[in-house]
């Protein structure tokens, strides 16, 4: 990159936050940070109100060269959705090319929504992505929670579990979102449990944002509770080998499953699983057991007989 192109980027990149440190730009643009120090420099003297603070790093005097477009706080919390998901299903190149677009799109943003992405940056996680279902439902609830995170504001919800059926209605907290399995979930201070619970957003029935705040800080970071979520769920490694005529109706399917991977093996297609529960898993696959067969682990294969058994038992008492 020459000099004209890097001091064109530094640019950029300031508008991109409140404040940036010399060893992000350095790191940025693959450069000392002697050489930093240098074009900082050089912007300062062709006029660009650069202000620098010990041990806090580069700003841009607020308002400089602002845009004609401006965007809503809702606008601004979209491109962290954005950004996360598409890290997850992009290819590296195109991946590179977007970061850079949004790095364009972050610099006309206003100090306040800066300040509003730098917050709620670690307070939503993509652990994997895939096609998400469009239920309205989700749609709905989901602004509502980004609102709540951002502003730090209680929810007043109407809650419903899947297994136990039950509905309760939760006062919470929310610490943040994550995706997974083609879900949205929040971790959140439940008042009713008085401890920390994870919620699936799809599953609210109702949500409040409240105008009663709390004090996020409080809360541990989302990351620390997606750790320990990993260590204290036991996932089962579930193999399956498939027909051909099988794959078609796991299409859909397979990510809500916990797919792993494939491969070919014969003429059957050998797919690998990571599941919280078996019994789920071949409730949700019990449909095609004719096209498929179970190679491991040996218990799901017994749950299976065990199954069918009900199935045939059920059918003759009628």
């Amino acid at each position: 990159m020459n000099r004209i192109d890097r001091l064109t980027g530094i640019l950029t990149h300031l508008q991109t936050k409140r404040t940036i440190k010399a060893i992000e730009l350095a790191d940025r643009f693959g450069v000392s940070l002697r050489t930093i120090y240098r074009d900082v420099r050089a912007l300062e003297e062709t006029g660009v109100p650069i202000i620098g603070e010990a041990g806090q790093g580069y700003s841009l005097v607020d308002g400089y060269r602002l845009p004609p477009v401006m965007f809503t706080k809702k606008e601004a919390l979209a491109f962290i959705v954005a950004e996360k998901l598409v890290e997850k299903n992009m290819d590296e190149e195109s991946n590179t090319y977007f970061k850079e677009a949004l790095i364009k799109i972050k610099a006309i943003l206003k100090s306040d929504e800066k300040d509003l992405i730098g917050r709620m940056d670690d307070s939503i996680l993509v652990l994997d992505s895939h096609p998400i279902s469009s239920q309205k439902r989700q749609s709905r609830n989901f602004q509502k929670v980004l609102d709540a995170i951002s502003e730090r504001k209680i929810l007043k919800t109407v809650y419903s579990t899947f297994e136990p059926k039950t509905t309760t209605q939760r006062t919470l907290e929310p610490v943040g979102i994550y995706h997974s399995f083609s879900q949205w979930y929040m971790i959140a201070y439940c008042h009713l449990r008085k401890d920390y619970r994870t919620f699936r957003i799809d599953r609210f029935e109702e949500i409040q944002v409240r105008e009663e705040t709390y004090v996020l800080s409080k809360h541990p970071k989302l990351q620390r509770f997606l750790d320990k979520l990993s260590e204290e769920q036991k996932l089962f490694q579930i193999v399956i080998r498939v027909q051909e005529r099988g794959l078609k109706f796991l299409q859909n399917m397979k990510y809500n499953l916990g797919y792993v991977s494939e491969k070919k093996v014969g003429m059957e297609t050998e797919m690998i699983f990571m599941n919280s529960s078996l019994e789920w898993f071949l409730r949700s696959i019990i449909h095609m057991t004719d096209m498929l067969r179970i190679v491991e682990p040996a218990e799901l294969k017994i749950s299976l007989e065990g199954l069918l058994a009900d199935i045939r038992n059920t059918q003759d008492s009628f």
